[in-house]
């Protein structure tokens, strides 16, 4: 099975392209293309003028967008984290310009599917867990390296794992008899260290994911991503943004709430409500959107998927 054969199904695919309100000649920026199911359907939207812009750090999926470049004129692909996207849309000429930008946050099901990436703690693979694999340390790298007090800290802070602590002196106390290179080997570690399983939730699930999103550096990155939004939507430009997880879905929640309400300044400041009004960068569109129960009966990886739509002022 080759990497083009791990399917990916668009996680609340018509509500992210009503909350962009496509314009048929506007500038768009699918900022996680993946295999470009997203792009695909903003493509449908768009007019002859209309251009989108597909960015990943992934090489497998720059393959897929390379093709849909060569169908589509309208559409180009560029190999790069979103982290970049300033420098990015700077070298395009579209900073200020773009009119809407959609971001499908965390790992994709054809990283998640293929073992050959070590996303997974169902599939045995080599442990990498890199969206780009030609960038950073690997998993196993890291994992065979950090002090056990930094891997707790890495399996609290982004797993929110109760159980760091003890499942951090099992990885380091393991990988003294053996280096831990597998992700069979890891989930088996962590499986036998935890001692409280969560029924219907593999041991390993929170362990996994705080260690996938330390490697890809994911909410360092949003963050930085996000306080870039100003300088390169239009005014009226869409932001809608995709998150799987708490953590996640907390940064985008905290940074639009505190673009939406403006400076705050302390009680007595001699400072008008226009004045206020000219520090808001954005206005929040309506609640958080969360997939049917039709939606994750289809694609149960839908379930904790949340959705925020905010507008450039």
């Amino acid at each position: 099975m080759t990497a083009t054969d791990f399917a990916h199904e668009s996680v609340l695919l018509e509500a992210a392209l009503q909350g962009l309100a496509i314009q048929e000649a506007g500038i768009y920026v699918d900022a996680t293309f993946g295999r470009g199911g997203h792009s695909r359907a903003l493509l449908s939207q768009l007019g002859p003028q209309g251009q989108l812009l597909g960015l990943d750090q992934d090489p497998q999926a720059i393959t897929t967008g390379l093709k849909l470049a060569q169908a589509d004129p309208r559409f180009q692909i560029i190999h790069s984290n979103f982290h970049d996207i300033t420098q990015v849309l700077s070298e395009l000429g579209w900073l200020g310009k773009v009119n809407g930008i959609l971001f499908d946050l965390g790992v994709s099901s054809p990283q998640l599917d293929d073992p050959e990436r070590g996303f997974s703690f169902l599939r045995d693979g080599p442990l990498d867990m890199r969206m780009n694999p030609l960038q950073g340390i690997s998993a196993a790298d890291w994992i065979n390296r950090a002090q056990a007090s930094d891997i707790a800290d890495v399996l609290y802070q982004y797993g929110e794992e109760r159980y760091s602590r003890r499942i951090a002196r099992a990885i380091v106390y393991q990988r003294g008899q053996q280096p831990i290179l597998r992700t069979a080997v890891l989930a088996e570690i962590i499986k036998t260290a935890h001692p409280a399983w969560e029924r219907h939730k593999h041991p390993a699930t929170r362990s996994f994911q705080a260690i996938r999103i330390y490697i890809n550096r994911e909410l360092e990155g949003l963050e930085e991503t996000l306080a870039q939004m100003p300088q390169i939507l239009a005014q009226g430009g869409r932001l809608a943004v995709i998150s799987f997880h708490s953590l996640e879905d907390r940064i985008v929640k905290r940074y639009l709430r505190e673009q939406s309400r403006g400076a705050q300044f302390p009680p007595g400041v001699p400072v008008t409500e226009a004045q206020i009004n000219q520090t808001r960068l954005f206005k929040t569109l309506g609640k958080a959107i969360r997939p049917s129960p039709q939606e994750v009966q289809q694609n149960p990886r839908a379930r904790s998927a949340t959705l925020r739509v905010a507008q450039r002022l």
